[in-house]
């Protein structure tokens, strides 16, 4: 397996280049500072330096079985920086038979909210994270336009640095009920896993420990 994971110095980023070499994939690193990069050196590890919006960034997407993108702002400032890297990718994989998975968030309305989170817990979410919040409705909406790039979204709930357990609770196109966070090591062993899982294209999942 051939991926390239964007957003590879990330938290969620870095873990899942670890994981990736570790399943024994080849695997290309984006980043904007090689400096902060956090995995080692690896004989099946590429870096390729490039920003979001460079149109090079093309040749390090294409040709792959998959690419994975793991962004995030790192302030609650305005940030383009999912919708972005998302609306470069797609560009570069359209027709192509590359999977594209990305992580957005459980924030997000989804359908059969339950009360509380419909009407309390969503809306304070939004209003503290709006920027960001903003951001990953821009990305989910240019997937949801591009219905010929085999995409996936997942959704994770509140990120900690836990270790990673042995079940992750996914359900598609609705949140996990009353489960409320999940570590980003399992999010990363997630991403990977619905690289590998056709029954995911085209679809948001959420996930929670």
């Amino acid at each position: 397996m051939k991926i390239t994971v964007l957003g590879a110095s990330g938290r969620i980023g870095g873990l899942a280049v670890r994981e990736a070499l570790a399943r024994g994939w080849h695997v290309t690193a984006v980043v904007r500072d090689p400096a902060r990069l956090t995995a080692p050196a690896h004989p099946r590890l590429d870096v390729a330096v490039h920003t979001l919006t460079d149109p090079r960034l093309a040749d390090a997407v294409t040709g792959r079985d998959a690419v994975v993108l793991a962004l995030g702002p790192t302030d609650l400032k305005p940030t383009t920086v999912n919708s972005d890297g998302t609306r470069s990718v797609v560009s570069a994989l359209r027709g192509s038979q590359t999977r594209f998975v990305v992580v957005s968030a459980s924030g997000l309305p989804a359908e059969g909210d339950a009360l509380f989170s419909r009407l309390l817990l969503k809306p304070l979410l939004g209003a503290v994270l709006r920027n960001g919040y903003a951001d990953l409705r821009r990305m989910e909406a240019t997937l949801h336009e591009a219905p010929e790039v085999r995409w996936t979204i997942v959704r994770p709930t509140r990120l900690t640095d836990k270790p990673a357990r042995a079940r992750v609770r996914s359900q598609v196109g609705r949140d996990v009920r009353r489960r409320f966070q999940i570590p980003r090591a399992n999010v990363a062993r997630f991403l990977l896993d619905a690289v590998e899982d056709n029954s995911l294209t085209g679809k948001t999942v959420s996930i929670a420990q």
